[in-house]
């Protein structure tokens, strides 16, 4: 994986979220091994191939940034997965999210 950005839209596919952005769904949420309260967020297109990291903060308990099963990304901020094991998991995973959440559901 890498954290190269992706370029270009695409628009028109089952991904696009609507005035040229992405959907990403929720794959990965794991806390950081290098700082204490910082969680890191992959968000990954359907088929695996592209995604997003957010890390996020947690020292504070009035933060009210919501975590949903869904985003929608701006196609430049989108990583491109370069691994094909890691490709599998995060579509199979981003598969079971869009089965059971709706983009808006907080988790």
């Amino acid at each position: 994986m890498t954290d190269a950005p992706a370029g270009g839209a695409e628009t028109g596919d089952e991904n696009d979220g609507g005035g040229g952005t992405i959907r990403v769904w929720l794959v990965e949420r794991t806390y950081s091994d290098d700082e204490q309260n910082v969680v890191i967020l992959v968000y990954a297109t359907p088929d695996g191939e592209r995604y997003l990291r957010k890390e996020r903060a947690l020292t504070s308990f009035d933060d009210a940034r919501d975590t949903t099963a869904a985003v929608d990304a701006d196609p430049g901020n989108l990583g491109r997965v370069e691994d094909a094991e890691t490709r599998e998991a995060y579509a199979a995973a981003a598969e079971r999210t869009r089965a059971k959440r709706d983009p808006n559901d907080v988790l």
